[in-house]
């Protein structure tokens, strides 16, 4: 598939490196088209702006921060429609972590992709790969096997084909449907992070993702 991976930090260039390995042809982007120049030459991943890259994708990764990704979306929305967009993005406040649980800007019920789906109902967004660090992204090796990431979002079709690329990065898959899952899937980033943040110990937050 033509993926395009909106987001130039850690999440996006190591999606976008597992999947161009796994046979995909991958683009990335970020915001001046200007940021990555140093990891396309490194890694061969085609780089460039926001807008080009969602044009040309069949599918589109979304790998940038909570707090703006209601924004680019609707910046975008013309050329999302009809796409399948994977979601990494969680609703993260910038304030600080209390007692170690980071505070989100979303309501108790409500999720970011219903946010998102909601400003561009034309595409078919996926909750997807929110809930683990860009290091265990791609084919991660646990004591336990193989891990399940879990996949939420209003489209069947959309969530086969989330469930697809995981499975090529490595993962087993949860698909537990439909967007009004949202909330608590977002919710597990909150887990996932809570015991390294309580005890400063992140390999203690490595070791519960063991299936």
């Amino acid at each position: 598939m033509k993926i395009g991976v909106l987001g130039s930090g850690h999440v996006g260039q190591t999606l976008a490196r597992g999947l161009a390995a796994e046979g995909h042809a991958v683009k990335i982007g970020s915001r001046g088209g200007d940021k990555l120049a140093e990891f396309s030459k490194a890694s061969g991943v085609a780089e460039g702006p926001f807008a080009e890259v969602a044009e040309e994708a069949e599918v589109v990764l979304l790998a940038v921060k909570g707090g703006v990704a209601e924004s680019l979306v609707r910046d975008l929305a013309p050329l999302l429609a009809g796409k399948v967009v994977l979601d990494t993005t969680n609703p993260i406040a910038d304030v600080a972590p209390k007692d170690g649980v980071l505070q989100y800007f979303t309501a108790a019920n409500e999720s970011l992709l219903q946010r998102l789906q909601a400003a561009v109902p034309q595409a078919k967004f996926v909750k997807f790969f929110n809930s683990v660090g860009a290091g265990l992204m791609v084919h991660p090796k646990l004591p336990g096997g193989t891990p399940t990431m879990f996949i939420c979002g209003d489209d069947e079709g959309a969530r086969a084909v989330a469930a697809t690329v995981a499975g090529q990065l490595g993962w087993n898959v949860e698909d537990v449907g439909s967007g009004a899952a949202g909330h608590a899937v977002e919710a597990l980033c909150q887990l996932w992070c809570a015991p390294g943040m309580r005890r400063n110990d992140w390999a203690h937050a490595y070791a519960v993702l063991r299936p």
